[in-house]
C-alpha cells in the first residue's frame, strides 16, 4: 500500500510521520524546532529512514505555522512569511523535501491542515463547513468549505481579528507583536503567563482567568459563525486542556450572538456546535496526510 508523508512544522515542534490511506499515522517523531536547516535536515532523514524500508513516498504533506505563501502562482510559493519566530523569515518548507524526494509535496496553514483532517476523519464528518480554532502559544483558525480548506489572499488569521473589551481588562496591552490586544494578544497561553504568572491549567478554579478567557473566546466563535457559517467549530490546544471551558465558551457564544438567529447555535436538537478534537493531537499530522494524498492524484 503506498504511504505518504506528513509533516507538522510548529514553533517550538516538528513532527515528522508516515501516513496510510485509511487516515493512520506511523512512524512519527518529534523533533524539536532549532535552526531551519537542521531541522529540516532531521524531517528529511526520517523520512528518509522511512523510504528506505517502505520505497519512496507517493506524496509529503505539510501542515506549517505561519504566515505562508500559499498562491501556487506565487514564485515564494511554500515559503514562511514575517513570521515572529527567529530566524525563520523567508525560509522555503517545501523545497527540501521536493528536492530529497522527487514527489509532489503539498503545504497549507497548521490549523488548515487541521480542519481538513477533522473534516475527513474527525469531529467534522459529514459536515461541509467547518472550523478548527486553536488556543495555545498563538491563536489560529482554519475553515474548510466545501471540503476544500479556505485560500484567498492569505489564510484564515482569525486569531489577529480584535476583540471588544470588557470594561474590567483595558489595562493589559496584550502580547501580540503585530496587534497588541488582537484575540491571540489577550487570550492565548503567552497572554494568560504574562498577565498571571502562570498557565490556565495551573490556576484555581475559582479564578477570575477562566472566565474572561472564555468569554473572549466565545466572542471569537460568535464572529467565526457570523462571517463564516461554519456547522461546527472544533476547539483544540494546549490552552482548553481537558476542554472543561466549552460549556462555558458556548454560553459566551450566545451572548455574543445576542439572540441573533442562528439556527445551529441554539435550536433545540441540534449537533452542537463548539466540539474538541476528534482525533486529539493528531488533527495536523492526519490533516497534512489528506494534502499528500490530494496531492498524488
Amino acid at each position: 500500500m503506498s504511504w505518504y508523508g506528513c509533516i507538522e512544522a510548529g514553533g517550538t515542534k516538528f513532527m515528522v510521520g508516515a501516513g496510510r490511506a485509511e487516515g493512520r499515522i506511523d512512524d512519527r517523531r518529534r523533533i524539536p524546532t532549532g535552526t531551519p536547516g537542521d531541522t529540516l535536515a532531521a524531517c528529511v532523514e526520517h523520512l528518509r529512514e522511512i523510504a528506505h524500508r517502505l520505497g519512496p513516498p507517493a506524496a509529503i504533506g505539510i501542515g506549517a505555522f505561519g504566515p505562508l505563501d500559499l498562491d501556487e502562482r506565487s514564485p515564494f510559493h511554500g515559503r514562511l512569511l514575517s513570521t515572529p519566530k527567529a530566524g525563520w523569515r523567508d525560509v522555503d518548507l517545501v523545497r527540501p523535501f521536493a528536492e530529497a524526494f522527487g514527489v509532489p509535496v503539498a503545504i497549507d496553514t497548521d490549523v488548515n491542515a487541521a480542519a481538513l483532517g477533522e473534516h475527513r476523519h474527525g469531529a467534522g464528518l459529514g459536515f461541509d463547513t467547518l472550523a478548527y480554532v486553536t488556543v495555545g502559544t498563538g491563536i489560529g483558525g482554519g475553515l474548510v468549505i466545501d471540503g476544500r480548506p479556505l485560500h484567498g489572499a492569505l489564510h484564515p488569521e482569525i486569531g489577529h481579528l480584535r476583540p471588544r473589551r470588557p470594561a474590567g481588562d483595558l489595562d493589559f496591552a496584550g502580547v501580540c507583536p503585530f496587534h497588541g490586544d488582537c484575540f491571540e494578544g489577550v487570550a492565548s497561553g503567552p497572554a494568560i503567563h504574562a498577565r498571571w504568572g502562570a498557565s490556565l491549567d495551573a490556576l484555581p478554579a475559582s479564578h477570575p482567568a477562566h472566565a474572561l478567557i472564555a468569554d473572549y473566546l466565545g466572542q471569537l466563535c460568535a464572529q467565526l459563525v457570523l462571517a463564516a457559517s461554519p456547522r461546527r467549530i472544533i476547539l483544540g490546544g494546549g490552552v482548553l486542556g481537558d476542554h472543561r471551558l466549552l460549556p462555558d465558551i458556548s454560553a459566551s457564544l450566545q451572548r455574543w450572538l445576542g439572540g441573533y438567529p442562528v439556527r445551529i447555535a441554539d435550536s433545540p436538537g441540534a449537533p452542537p456546535l463548539l466540539v474538541a478534537p476528534g482525533l486529539g493531537t493528531d488533527a495536523g499530522l492526519v490533516g497534512a496526510l489528506v494534502l499528500a494524498q490530494t496531492a498524488a492524484r
